[in-house]
């Protein structure tokens, strides 16, 4: 949202965010545009009784509002308030109609079925347009509810172009974890998941780890479930623990660095609805290893821009042995294929001219 409002504030729309956070949040307080800040609000719905008070006041002032995200209150009180006024109004499910959720937390499923007839369902039947980031998110959103009636959209997310000074960013990187210079570093960058498949990719890397003694696996993010004690003690059965560095969550130069020091970016993910991740990677010119649970691979696999197999340890296993197979010809080939594949897909400027672009042609 920070990088999509810029970009439009940029071409000379006004962009504000309500938000239901507290006002005295940091991140409320430093946003880098206007934002209203109605909080806090109540339990993990987000019930907050100001909302279509301020909705009804103000919504007439923009010419379109754009609802990020699904399952909380925000979404609904839009949808009431929009409905009176006859204000239009988009949504962005980024990802939340991914049949993996199904799948794999069914209590929680049916816990949404209660509500999904007289809430989320018309919130997404009477949108101007659902925005999915990707032609995969919308071909799998229609696979969750029997119920579902959507006019649809792919819009595209997309980013910065990383910083450019690329050898500063390296000596940093390496100045910091000095071990790992000279060494081929294969990146992994994501919060330390169940769903990012961070086991399979331990697991797939101790079976390629021996074909060059030089090969180091960099897991980077931040661990909110004790996950990580668990994945070093699966390294250390494996016999690959000091070949893996854990620095926690990298940020600004620190995480730029890490880019511009690896060889490839992996991503084993079970989901992914867009990988912003991926995205840096590819900016930075490396290849990436991915699952095709992320849904942006098929564009990644027209492009060139990587390998992609199931989120399987074959499939894992696979991708990284083709990825090392690569003589230096092709993967160079390979990371130029992926920063023009950012350049011609995934850049801040691309989302913000495809999503005015839906704005003009459907109002």
């Amino acid at each position: 949202m920070r990088q999509l409002g810029l970009q439009l504030r940029k071409v000379g729309c006004d962009v504000d965010v309500l938000t239901l956070d507290d006002p005295k949040q940091a991140f409320v307080l430093e946003y880098p545009f206007t934002a209203i800040a109605l909080g806090p609000s109540k339990g993990g719905y987000g019930y907050n009784a100001e909302l279509i008070p301020w909705l009804n006041a103000n919504a007439r002032r923009y010419d379109a509002l754009i609802v990020n995200g699904l399952w909380q209150y925000h979404g609904f009180a839009v949808w009431q308030a929009a409905r009176k006024l006859g204000v239009p109004y988009y949504v962005f499910p980024h990802g939340m109609l991914d049949p993996w959720f199904k799948r794999t937390y069914p209590i929680k499923h049916l816990k949404k079925w209660l509500y999904w007839p007289w809430a989320e369902y018309r919130v997404l039947r009477d949108a101007r347009r659902v925005l999915f980031t990707s032609e995969e998110e919308q071909r799998l959103a229609s696979r969750s509810f029997w119920l579902y009636r959507v006019r649809g959209q792919v819009v595209p997310l997309g980013i910065n172009p990383p910083p450019a000074d690329a050898a500063r960013l390296k000596q940093q990187f390496l100045t910091s974890h000095p071990h790992l210079r000279g060494r081929r570093l294969l990146l992994f960058m994501s919060r330390i998941h169940e769903k990012k498949g961070c086991d399979l990719l331990i697991r797939a890397f101790a079976q390629a780890a021996p074909l060059d003694p030089a090969l180091h696996l960099v897991v980077a993010g931040p661990d909110h479930s004790g996950l990580v004690a668990t994945l070093k003690e699966l390294a250390s059965q494996l016999g690959v623990i000091d070949r893996i560095t854990w620095p926690g969550m990298l940020q600004d130069d620190m995480k730029w660095g890490a880019f511009y020091s690896a060889e490839a970016f992996a991503l084993p993910s079970h989901q992914e609805n867009f990988g912003i991740a991926v995205t840096e990677a590819m900016a930075c010119g490396l290849p990436v290893v991915i699952s095709n649970k992320i849904n942006i691979w098929r564009e990644i696999e027209a492009d060139g821009a990587g390998f992609v197999a199931p989120d399987s340890l074959e499939g894992t296993t696979k991708n990284l042995r083709a990825w090392f197979d690569l003589d230096g010809e092709q993967r160079l080939k390979m990371a130029n294929c992926a920063a023009m594949s950012f350049q011609r897909r995934f850049t801040a400027v691309n989302s913000a001219n495809s999503l005015l672009d839906v704005l003009r042609h459907s109002m």
